[in-house]
């Protein structure tokens, strides 16, 4: 890994990530070199950082667009509608 020790691993946009979903439709960016946790299955990647946010992002909007927004301009509450950040 080439980061520094001030570098956070979800934030080094030289780092290899994957982007991980769980059955609940939550996404994750996961460092390529953690394990994938219980739960968890790779649904994009690995690949760079951009391209990973570039993943979720498309798909996010997806889903807000389909869920109808709930009053709000991002994405419908609910469990199966929140991004998530695994660490």
């Amino acid at each position: 890994m080439s980061t520094s020790s001030s570098t956070h691993p979800f934030e080094d946009e030289s780092a290899v990530y994957r982007v991980l979903a769980n059955a609940e439709g939550q996404y994750s960016l996961w460092p390529d070199f953690a394990a994938v946790p219980a739960g968890w299955d790779t649904v994009h990647g690995p690949g760079t950082r951009a391209a990973c946010v570039a993943h979720i992002d498309e798909r996010w909007t997806a889903m807000a667009a389909a869920g109808g927004g709930a009053g709000t301009d991002t994405v419908p509450a609910g469990p199966a509608r929140e991004k998530v950040r695994v660490s």
